[in-house]
């Protein structure tokens, strides 16, 4: 039997950073995963250099069954405290919109500060072992594996959500949770990518590339970046954004003109040029192919501009500041970057991140009912809930 104060089950960054933060701490700590490589979801983020936090994260950034739950891990370490860090280790790093930060060469550069930061501390680290049995013990939890048995005091649970599986998401550690009395807030894939139904897909399919300025709005919350014409549907920043906060069988609203008055172009376009057909007048301000395909599936004519009648050209500049789609779904999560819902906030304690009635076992990261907006919140909510916990472990 080996035999540990802390065992931390998952490898990715919050896992990670708890490992070293309690090892700082003087205790004995073992990391598990059961992949081979690791750190996966890591390295391929952020288009593989790693979008690592935000500077503007506050806990208005993330949804949660229980929005005040993430405020006092988010106060105690901030992403300046990890901006720190990534400064001591000389890595390369800017600003690339909206606050996100990312690495200058590539995702590794924070995958080997963690696994550096550990190596320090004397965290060791186990891949490819997996867990057959987990029980309670007077002394803490023993686990049976594939590798022999551990035993351990604190054990702290970091197997991320069920976002891609071929990185080897699964559910592991929601079973956890309900092995231990614990309730799992209903999931789902977040910052994903809309599916379409039949009927728009054939259409909008020929856009396949296509990007506009747009504002997503959905439940009353909005955002403010690109969405992206696919094959399979759309995508782009503004798009996964929105989708976090989209139900099924619910319209979004895209305004594709967001930073200026469609009305007031179209107008002042007409009395310039009134011969000029309405596609010509759009051109300006839309690619022309994203014009041929909007103009019939908004249902609207292709008419010299002087041919436009009173309430006409109106129609046309809300046909586009108020675009009504129904997705058919989302691509789910063989694509989503992030997991909503997880392990129920209020079973846990913010101060510290272990189950209020469940002796020393605490649950940090993606697993729990927290997720952030796309750009670099979901790796500040890992940081920041993987250090509370490693200062109490």
């Amino acid at each position: 039997m080996k035999q540990y104060d802390v065992i931390v089950i998952g490898a990715g960054a919050a896992g990670l950073f708890c490992a070293a933060e309690a090892a700082k701490r003087g205790r004995k700590v073992q990391v598990l995963d059961h992949a081979k490589r690791l750190g996966g979801k890591i390295l391929m983020s952020g288009g593989g250099r790693c979008n690592f936090t935000n500077m503007y994260a506050s806990p208005e950034n993330f949804l949660s069954d229980n929005p005040h739950y993430c405020k006092s891990a988010l106060s105690r370490y901030t992403q300046w405290d990890f901006i720190g860090l990534v400064a001591e280790y000389g890595i390369a790093y800017h600003e690339k919109t909206l606050g996100q930060l990312f690495c200058d060469n590539s995702a590794k550069d924070i995958l080997n500060l963690l696994l550096k930061e550990c190596e320090k501390a004397g965290a060791a680290i186990t891949s490819q072992c997996e867990i057959i049995d987990i029980d309670k013990v007077s002394s803490g939890y023993t686990l049976q594996t594939n590798k022999g048995e551990y035993q351990c005091e604190s054990l702290v649970v970091a197997t991320g959500g069920l976002s891609i599986p071929k990185l080897g998401a699964s559910p592991f550690g929601y079973k956890i949770a309900e092995q231990f009395g614990l309730t799992i807030k209903p999931t789902r894939a977040g910052l994903v990518p809309f599916t379409l139904h039949e009927h728009d897909k054939t259409v909008l399919a020929e856009l396949s590339g296509i990007s506009l300025d747009a504002r997503a709005s959905c439940n009353n919350t909005s955002f403010n970046e690109n969405i992206l014409f696919t094959h399979r549907g759309l995508s782009g920043p503004a798009v996964l954004q929105i989708s976090s906060f989209w139900q099924p069988g619910e319209h979004v609203e895209f305004d594709l003109f967001p930073n200026g008055d469609l009305l007031e172009e179209l107008t002042q376009s007409q009395q310039q040029s009134p011969d000029s057909l309405l596609a010509t007048a759009l051109s300006k301000h839309f690619p022309k192919r994203y014009v041929q395909t909007a103009l019939p599936y908004l249902g609207l004519d292709n008419k010299p501009l002087k041919q436009f009648q009173g309430k006409q050209l109106e129609q046309v500049s809300t046909a586009f500041h108020q675009w009504q789609l129904k997705p058919n779904g989302t691509e789910g999560y063989r694509t989503a970057e992030v997991t909503l819902g997880g392990v129920d906030t209020n079973q846990l304690s913010s101060k510290t991140m272990m189950a209020k009635d469940v002796e020393r076992l605490f649950f940090i990261g993606e697993v729990v009912d927290v997720t952030g907006w796309l750009g670099g919140y979901n790796f500040q909510w890992a940081w920041s809930s993987a250090w509370v916990a490693g200062q109490n472990v």
